[in-house]
């Protein structure tokens, strides 16, 4: 089945992982229970976990022990700001079939794409790791 807008997994996993760590009892968690927890390979939450680590929404501790925590408040963490920081800025005007040169003058997907887009940023900016806790699944 076709999925006309889809997050990629890099995207999603840094979104849920931050959303798992901010959730976790003592704001600390390990790639092994994030990929538990999402079903995602460890690899690639390794290389997603190392991105937040530059940009900062986490630290890093090495180790058999070792996993990640936030290292700032998850109240002044967007899910945009996890989400930019893994792909980038989000192009709010951007042509949906990534053309240079449309042949147009008139959009032929009438602006849904760029309406889509804007819904998705301000869901995505008024939302921070703290929000998400009512997400929780309940064991």
């Amino acid at each position: 089945m076709s999925k006309p807008i889809q997050i990629s997994e890099a995207a999603t996993i840094g979104i849920h992982a931050l959303v798992l760590i901010s959730n976790s009892e003592n704001n600390f968690m390990n790639v092994n229970v994030i990929a538990e927890r999402t079903g995602s390979s460890k690899n690639h939450i390794a290389k997603v976990m190392q991105n937040l680590v530059k940009a900062d929404f986490v630290t890093s501790v090495r180790g058999p022990a070792g996993g990640f925590s936030l290292s700032k408040d998850p109240n002044e963490i967007t899910l945009l700001d996890v989400f930019e920081s893994i792909e980038g800025k989000i192009s709010m005007r951007a042509c949906p079939f990534e053309k240079a040169i449309c042949p147009f003058e008139k959009c032929l997907m009438g602006g849904v794409f760029h309406k889509l887009t804007d819904e998705l940023v301000d869901y995505l900016k008024s939302n921070t790791l703290a929000d998400m806790k009512t997400h929780e699944k309940k064991s």
